[in-house]
């Protein structure tokens, strides 16, 4: 009986399951958004909003308690071993959860992977920044037509 046992093991060991959470976490916050297995999913989802939490908290210390703040960075780092996406985490996406009180990540389900059925799920950020990929997209699209253009005229 699994009474109290809260981890999901994952068929993983404890030192793979930490470093395999420790890469998407950093995925997540890098990218926003990522595409992994439900329960998974499920798992990323407290892992990540325990940190945005902890992240939210240094915008509610006053500067005096340097101590308290470099607390909570270096709990972070314990997890997430990329400055940039740390730093991303402290100053971009803390600021923007700052008026919300937990819910910071969404979990869509997208169906069964073909290989071997296992349910996917998108894991974002609810409040995410949508890069304006499209514009660059067109832009390529135009290059390449304007050199088949070209090549055809030649």
């Amino acid at each position: 009986m699994r009474h109290k046992n809260s981890v999901r093991r994952l068929g993983r060991t404890h030192s793979h399951r930490k470093a395999m959470f420790s890469n998407m976490v950093t995925s997540l916050f890098a990218e926003e958004r990522i595409i992994t297995t439900k329960q998974k999913g499920k798992e990323l989802k407290k892992i990540s909003e325990r940190l945005i939490t902890r992240a939210k908290r240094n915008l509610v210390l006053p500067e005096e308690e340097t101590g308290k703040k470099l607390h909570n960075k270096r709990l972070v780092f314990s997890v997430i071993k990329n400055r940039d996406v740390v730093k991303k985490l402290f100053d971009d996406i803390a600021s923007r959860f700052k008026d919300r009180n937990g819910g910071y990540t969404r979990l869509y389900l997208l169906g069964r992977r073909p290989g071997d059925a296992a349910e996917m799920a998108i894991v974002e950020l609810v409040e995410r920044r949508v890069v304006a990929k499209k514009k660059e997209e067109k832009v390529k699209k135009e290059k390449t037509k304007e050199k088949e253009k070209n090549a055809k005229k030649k």
